[in-house]
């Protein structure tokens, strides 16, 4: 019975960590900005669903709620903070949305399978990230006015960016998965 307990806490510890960990790997990847056509690309979009292939949708949503957690309490975790201000005014600014939307697409990353072929993968991660830029386009859309090019806005400057990060985590999805039996 002591040794039970003793594992569960060891689970408990390793699983903390692991959020602590991602929480700040979502940090990073939110700051480094990589020059590319037509807006500079962060990695944050391919963190959520990396954490979500990785540990699995929970604790995958547990990091990405910590995360927005920490950038409403004022933490300036996200990519613009604190350049353009922090905390509950930053997160319900333009971009709530679309940091909702990381919810999302974490959670629908339990659809891809070990056994998918690589299309399949590909299409399983374009649905997951398609819903950030659902929820976004909504809030901004519901923020600014339905008058505005909300799509030219919010959408076409980050398609090639997303379509890169999507390809590249379809490819190597399936080593994921594998290394993901040993966490």
């Amino acid at each position: 019975m002591e040794l039970i307990k003793q594992n569960s806490q060891i689970k408990l510890i390793k699983t903390l960590i692991i959020i602590l960990l991602g929480s700040l790997a979502l940090t990073i990847s939110a700051k480094i900005k990589i020059p590319f056509y037509p807006v500079p690309m962060t990695m944050q979009t391919f963190m959520v669903m990396f954490l979500g292939l990785s540990f699995g949708y929970k604790i995958g949503l547990a990091t990405v709620s910590l995360y927005l957690l920490e950038g409403i309490i004022g933490l300036p975790v996200f990519s613009n903070s604190p350049e353009r201000g922090t905390g509950l005014v930053y997160f319900t600014g333009p971009t709530m949305g679309y940091l909702i939307g990381f919810l999302s697409a974490c959670y629908l990353t339990k659809f891809v399978n070990h056994k998918d072929n690589l299309f399949i993968i590909f299409i399983k991660l374009v649905i997951s990230v398609s819903t950030i830029y659902i929820l976004g386009v909504i809030w901004l859309g519901s923020l600014i006015g339905w008058d505005k090019p909300i799509i030219s806005l919010g959408v076409y400057p980050f398609l090639l960016a997303e379509l890169f990060k999507v390809m590249l985590l379809s490819i190597i999805a399936t080593k994921i998965m594998k290394f993901k039996k040993f966490i």
